[in-house]
């Protein structure tokens, strides 16, 4: 029985352990969802919490702590700037954990970390997302169609049929 133990091994050392969730938690500031195991998502959960804290006070020994933790100081910078402010009337409860299902290969339980309120910045990087596969697309039907016509201008068909009449 695992009475009164704290927090999740998650069948790694500890180096490893607080590697990983250092990695989860900088992926998820910087991205505001990410995909995991719910085991994973739960574990970094209180360190999540803990980092929108440090956001919230916004002093610089609260900045020097987060930077201590997280592992680039681009998160540092959004923690700071944009999710601390985004929570500021908040007391805890900073994101969400949605189960997506079974991954396929182990069968291993996923789940979406997301912080609240990121719908919309979300739905904007969707929505820049598509509009740069559509003018990708557009751009790959425009330099095939001019690879068709220098072909075309090269080798014309009526060549081809010139060659029959030297026959």
């Amino acid at each position: 029985m695992r009475h009164k133990v704290a927090g999740w091994k998650l069948g790694r050392n500890t180096a490893h352990r607080r590697s990983l969730l250092r990695n989860l938690v900088t992926s998820l500031i910087l991205e505001e969802r990410v995909e995991t195991t719910v085991p994973k998502a739960k574990a970094m959960r209180p360190q999540v919490e803990k980092m929108i804290t440090l956001g919230k006070r916004g002093d610089l020994a609260a900045r020097r702590q987060a930077l201590a933790y997280l592992m680039t100081s681009a998160a540092v910078d959004k923690l700071f700037d944009t999710i601390g402010p985004r929570f500021g009337d908040r007391n805890g409860g900073y994101l969400r954990i949605v189960r997506t299902g079974w991954r396929k290969g182990d069968g291993a339980d996923n789940a979406f970390v997301e912080l609240l309120g990121s719908e919309k910045i979300l739905d904007e990087k969707r929505q820049k997302r598509s509009e740069a596969r559509a003018k990708r697309a557009e751009e790959t039907k425009r330099a095939m169609e001019e690879a068709e016509k220098q072909q075309g201008v090269e080798h014309p068909v009526a060549g081809a049929e010139g060659e029959d009449k030297i026959k």
